[in-house]
């Protein structure tokens, strides 16, 4: 049965589609099976894999509107793709009216949760409906976070939308992991806030880094990911090691019974102003 993890943000620009695909190939590199959820109605998720939202028949907002099967929208590629076209901006206001709209993606990945090991879902940049969907279906959450001081205030009100969703709709979901992204060793600020993540937050943080460069955004226009890509460079071993990363504490919490709940500060409470100490 496959483990399901939400990558959100609500803030957009923080390499939240680029860690869904690039994490999701690197587990498939490790043999494992993969599907991979575009829920946002941009598509990038889909279209960094070569694939045209504008020429799709079916996409993601007819299983979650019409309930026709997961199945029947998956396309294969590096992994294979639950694939997302505009029409899914429309998907809140057609589930508005819908009885447990909330669970309509749960419901949808019933059918194809015992053919893969990991499914993860790409959300989009905010906390409406469609992400709501993503938390309750999910079996935890992995938080990009830009390496910026402001990017880091909007991860309180995530935990306030996560707590929302354990109170009334799935109670085992949690944070398995917070990584900084999009990260610049050159300047003072990436660092100080990598360690105003760390104190705040302790060992939810992931040991990797995403760092900044070039190749991330040549990629999609290839239609790849960075593993196909640049397969050598070190953005593909970052990705890899994120995967391992990953694995590493999923074992270690499966065997510890260990809820996502670790050391650290805590959402619930203020980030310090930024330059002070901590």
């Amino acid at each position: 049965m496959a483990t399901v993890l939400a990558f959100a943000n609500q803030k957009g620009g923080v390499a939240k589609t680029t860690s869904t695909l690039n994490t999701g190939v690197a587990l498939r590199e490790m043999h494992h099976r993969v599907l991979a959820i575009d829920l946002d109605p941009q598509a990038n998720l889909s279209m960094c894999q070569g694939i045209d939202p504008d020429a799709l028949t079916r996409s993601v907002f007819d299983v979650l509107v019409h309930r026709e099967p997961l199945e029947d929208i998956i396309i294969r590629s590096e992994i294979d793709i639950a694939p997302a076209s505009i029409d899914l901006a429309g998907a809140e206001m057609a589930l508005s009216s819908a009885i447990g709209r909330e669970r309509s993606l749960e419901k949808a990945l019933l059918a194809v949760r015992h053919r893969y090991d990991y499914i993860l879902i790409d959300t989009p940049p905010s906390l409406g409906l469609l992400t709501i969907n993503a938390f309750t279906a999910a079996d935890g959450v992995i938080v990009p976070v830009q390496c910026e001081y402001l990017s880091l205030r909007g991860l309180a009100q995530l935990e306030r939308t996560l707590e929302m969703i354990r109170e009334n709709l799935n109670p085992a979901v949690g944070i398995k992991g917070i990584l900084p992204t999009m990260f610049d060793s050159r300047t003072i600020h990436g660092r100080e806030a990598i360690q105003i993540l760390k104190d705040n937050f302790g060992d939810r943080v992931f040991d990797t880094v995403v760092r900044k460069t070039i190749k991330f955004a040549e990629a999609p226009v290839q239609g790849t990911s960075i593993m196909a890509y640049d397969p050598e460079g070190e953005a593909a071993d970052t990705y890899r090691g994120l995967a391992k990363e990953l694995l590493n504490n999923l074992e270690k919490e499966m065997l510890n019974g260990q809820s996502s709940e670790h050391e650290g500060r805590g959402f619930g409470e203020p980030l310090p102003a930024y330059g002070a100490s901590i």
